[in-house]
């Protein structure tokens, strides 16, 4: 998990981002609000329950736009062996900066059924019909359509 620096955070979202919540009234340094994207990668993924759902593999930017589109959770197989991805809508995480990790509201049967994929067979993420299944199965509004 990451050592995250802390601002004072209880629950912001900009629309088409991760919601946040914890953090101190420490003002120094980046995090939560702004983060280097490596600092992420390998955080926990927990549902509201608590299971484990994973961990971050990877964060996706949609370049044009300069905005986060998806985190890539790695869940099941032993040491990086027969994990499989799925796309996150970034919309669909809460980054709890007090446990350093992100929440996803879905339980572990509902990520199994999950539209998933190999290290090996990537979809094309760019492509809009994909991305709002990704959405729609996630029930998040897609990224593109939000403003602001």
């Amino acid at each position: 998990m990451a050592n995250y620096p802390s601002n004072p955070s209880t629950s912001t979202s900009t629309g088409a981002g991760a919601r946040i919540v914890g953090g101190d009234a420490n003002t120094s340094g980046p995090g939560p609000d702004i983060m280097a994207a490596d600092t992420l990668q390998g955080d926990d993924v927990v549902n509201a329950q608590g299971d484990n759902l994973g961990e971050i593999k990877d964060i996706m930017l949609d370049v044009p736009s300069g905005r986060i589109a998806y985190a890539v959770l790695s869940f099941g197989g032993v040491m990086g062996i027969g994990d499989k991805l799925f796309a996150i809508p970034w919309s669909a995480l809460t980054l709890d900066a007090n446990r350093h990790c992100f929440v996803l509201n879905i339980d572990k049967e509902q990520l199994k059924n999950a539209p998933g994929f190999d290290k090996d067979h990537w979809p094309a993420m760019a492509d809009r019909t994909w991305g709002e299944q990704i959405h729609s199965y996630y029930n998040q509004r897609p990224y593109w359509e939000m403003t602001s």
